[in-house]
Protein backbone atom coordinates (compact mmCIF):
# COMPACT_ATOMS: atom_id res chain seq x y z
CA UNK A 1 0.00 0.00 0.00
CA UNK A 2 2.82 2.27 0.98
CA UNK A 3 4.34 1.91 -2.60
CA UNK A 4 0.91 2.74 -4.21
CA UNK A 5 0.24 5.61 -2.23
CA UNK A 6 4.35 7.10 -3.29
CA UNK A 7 3.48 6.69 -6.70
CA UNK A 8 0.31 8.49 -6.35
CA UNK A 9 1.84 10.79 -4.20
CA UNK A 10 4.60 11.64 -7.46
CA UNK A 11 1.40 11.78 -10.12
CA UNK A 12 -0.23 14.65 -7.52
CA UNK A 13 3.06 16.49 -7.83
CA UNK A 14 3.48 16.17 -11.19
CA UNK A 15 -0.15 17.67 -11.51
CA UNK A 16 -0.18 20.44 -9.43
CA UNK A 17 3.64 21.07 -10.49
CA UNK A 18 1.97 21.28 -14.48
CA UNK A 19 -0.40 23.56 -13.41
CA UNK A 20 2.07 26.05 -11.84
CA UNK A 21 3.91 25.84 -14.89
CA UNK A 22 1.30 26.76 -17.00
CA UNK A 23 0.13 29.87 -14.80
CA UNK A 24 3.49 30.86 -14.91
CA UNK A 25 3.46 30.71 -18.98
CA UNK A 26 6.81 28.59 -18.45
CA UNK A 27 5.19 26.69 -21.21
CA UNK A 28 1.53 26.44 -23.17
CA UNK A 29 -0.45 23.37 -23.44
CA UNK A 30 -4.34 23.66 -25.19
CA UNK A 31 -5.24 23.52 -21.43
CA UNK A 32 -5.23 26.53 -19.31
CA UNK A 33 -3.70 26.73 -15.87
CA UNK A 34 -7.20 26.60 -14.48
CA UNK A 35 -8.45 23.41 -16.55
CA UNK A 36 -5.85 21.49 -15.21
CA UNK A 37 -5.78 22.94 -11.59
CA UNK A 38 -9.63 21.53 -11.19
CA UNK A 39 -8.57 17.39 -11.61
CA UNK A 40 -5.13 18.47 -10.25
CA UNK A 41 -6.87 19.54 -7.14
CA UNK A 42 -9.41 17.03 -6.57
CA UNK A 43 -6.49 14.52 -7.09
CA UNK A 44 -4.82 16.13 -4.27
CA UNK A 45 -7.99 15.81 -2.04
CA UNK A 46 -8.30 12.30 -2.34
CA UNK A 47 -4.49 11.20 -2.55
CA UNK A 48 -4.39 13.42 1.02
CA UNK A 49 -6.92 11.70 2.07
CA UNK A 50 -5.95 8.27 1.78
CA UNK A 51 -2.70 9.52 3.23
CA UNK A 52 -3.90 10.60 5.97
CA UNK A 53 -6.24 7.27 6.30
CA UNK A 54 -3.06 5.73 6.17
CA UNK A 55 -1.79 6.83 9.09
CA UNK A 56 -4.28 6.03 11.30
CA UNK A 57 -4.95 3.32 10.07
CA UNK A 58 -1.51 1.55 11.23
CA UNK A 59 -1.69 4.03 14.07
CA UNK A 60 -4.78 2.00 15.17
CA UNK A 61 -3.77 -1.56 13.92
CA UNK A 62 -0.67 -0.90 16.02
CA UNK A 63 -2.21 0.48 19.16
CA UNK A 64 -4.79 -2.75 18.73
CA UNK A 65 -1.96 -5.17 18.95
CA UNK A 66 -0.49 -2.95 22.17
CA UNK A 67 -3.86 -3.40 24.08
CA UNK A 68 -4.39 -7.05 23.43
CA UNK A 69 -0.73 -7.40 24.70
CA UNK A 70 -1.66 -5.64 27.46
CA UNK A 71 -4.94 -6.73 28.41
CA UNK A 72 -3.86 -10.40 27.82
CA UNK A 73 -7.33 -10.98 26.98
CA UNK A 74 -7.67 -12.33 22.91
CA UNK A 75 -3.92 -14.21 22.64
CA UNK A 76 -5.14 -15.87 20.68
CA UNK A 77 -5.70 -13.52 18.19
CA UNK A 78 -2.26 -12.67 17.96
CA UNK A 79 -1.14 -16.21 18.36
CA UNK A 80 -1.19 -19.74 17.96
CA UNK A 81 -0.19 -20.53 21.57
CA UNK A 82 0.33 -17.53 23.33
CA UNK A 83 3.93 -17.96 25.00
CA UNK A 84 4.34 -17.47 28.48
CA UNK A 85 6.44 -14.14 28.67
CA UNK A 86 5.31 -11.22 26.93
CA UNK A 87 7.93 -8.89 27.43
CA UNK A 88 9.75 -9.47 24.78
CA UNK A 89 6.11 -8.45 22.46
CA UNK A 90 5.72 -6.04 24.47
CA UNK A 91 9.06 -4.16 24.38
CA UNK A 92 8.92 -4.52 19.83
CA UNK A 93 4.98 -3.54 20.22
CA UNK A 94 6.05 -0.58 22.60
CA UNK A 95 8.71 0.86 20.10
CA UNK A 96 6.12 0.13 17.17
CA UNK A 97 3.21 2.20 18.84
CA UNK A 98 6.08 5.04 19.27
CA UNK A 99 7.00 4.92 15.70
CA UNK A 100 3.74 4.69 14.19
CA UNK A 101 2.50 7.50 16.34
CA UNK A 102 5.82 9.54 15.20
CA UNK A 103 5.08 8.62 11.66
CA UNK A 104 1.02 10.03 11.83
CA UNK A 105 2.09 13.04 13.94
CA UNK A 106 5.16 14.11 11.24
CA UNK A 107 2.39 14.22 8.78
CA UNK A 108 -1.09 14.43 9.28
CA UNK A 109 -0.50 18.17 10.16
CA UNK A 110 0.78 18.61 6.72
CA UNK A 111 -1.63 17.01 4.84
CA UNK A 112 -4.15 19.38 6.54
CA UNK A 113 -2.47 22.37 6.01
CA UNK A 114 -1.80 21.53 2.34
CA UNK A 115 -5.63 20.86 1.79
CA UNK A 116 -6.43 24.20 3.63
CA UNK A 117 -4.10 26.22 1.99
CA UNK A 118 -4.68 24.33 -1.53
CA UNK A 119 -8.65 25.11 -0.83
CA UNK A 120 -7.98 28.72 -0.04
CA UNK A 121 -5.87 28.59 -3.23
CA UNK A 122 -8.47 27.43 -5.29
CA UNK A 123 -11.09 29.75 -4.43
CA UNK A 124 -9.12 32.72 -4.51
CA UNK A 125 -8.34 31.41 -8.12
CA UNK A 126 -12.00 31.41 -9.00
CA UNK A 127 -11.97 35.04 -7.29
CA UNK A 128 -9.12 36.43 -8.99
CA UNK A 129 -10.64 34.72 -12.47
CA UNK A 130 -13.53 37.19 -11.64
CA UNK A 131 -11.95 40.27 -10.41
CA UNK A 132 -12.66 39.97 -7.20
CA UNK A 133 -9.28 39.34 -5.72
CA UNK A 134 -5.99 40.55 -6.71
CA UNK A 135 -3.44 38.40 -8.27
CA UNK A 136 -0.73 38.99 -5.72
CA UNK A 137 -3.32 37.57 -3.10
CA UNK A 138 -4.02 34.15 -5.48
CA UNK A 139 -0.30 33.82 -5.76
CA UNK A 140 0.62 34.60 -2.13
CA UNK A 141 -1.51 32.04 -0.63
CA UNK A 142 -0.92 29.31 -3.87
CA UNK A 143 3.35 30.07 -2.55
CA UNK A 144 2.60 29.31 0.72
CA UNK A 145 0.48 26.12 -0.48
CA UNK A 146 3.42 25.18 -2.90
CA UNK A 147 5.60 24.97 0.13
CA UNK A 148 3.60 23.25 2.43
CA UNK A 149 3.16 20.31 -0.29
CA UNK A 150 6.67 20.22 -1.09
CA UNK A 151 7.73 20.07 2.19
CA UNK A 152 4.49 17.33 3.22
CA UNK A 153 5.46 15.29 0.06
CA UNK A 154 8.95 14.80 1.30
CA UNK A 155 7.57 13.92 4.35
CA UNK A 156 4.91 11.55 3.26
CA UNK A 157 7.70 9.66 1.56
CA UNK A 158 9.69 9.61 3.86
CA UNK A 159 7.13 7.86 6.51
CA UNK A 160 5.13 6.17 4.18
CA UNK A 161 8.68 4.35 3.65
CA UNK A 162 8.66 3.87 7.69
CA UNK A 163 5.51 2.90 8.04
CA UNK A 164 5.87 -0.05 5.87
CA UNK A 165 8.85 -1.12 7.13
CA UNK A 166 7.09 -1.04 10.60
CA UNK A 167 4.07 -3.08 9.00
CA UNK A 168 6.62 -5.69 7.99
CA UNK A 169 8.47 -5.91 10.95
CA UNK A 170 4.88 -6.45 13.28
CA UNK A 171 3.31 -9.21 10.80
CA UNK A 172 6.70 -10.93 10.68
CA UNK A 173 6.65 -10.87 14.52
CA UNK A 174 3.25 -12.09 14.80
CA UNK A 175 2.80 -14.34 11.58
CA UNK A 176 0.01 -11.61 10.66
CA UNK A 177 -1.06 -12.20 6.79
CA UNK A 178 -0.19 -9.69 4.27
CA UNK A 179 -4.00 -8.89 3.73
CA UNK A 180 -3.97 -7.02 7.13
CA UNK A 181 -3.36 -3.79 6.54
Amino acid sequence: MAYLLRSLLVVMLSGILLTASLALNWFTLPQSHIQTAIPSFIFLIFIQAFVMFYFIGVARLVENVWNVLQSENNLGELFDTPPSDLEPYKKRVARFVHESTLCKRQTIPWTILMLVLGSVGFLLGGAHDTGLVAKIIHSGVIYGFMSAMLIGFVRQWIYLGKSHKLLREMKTLFGMSDDAM
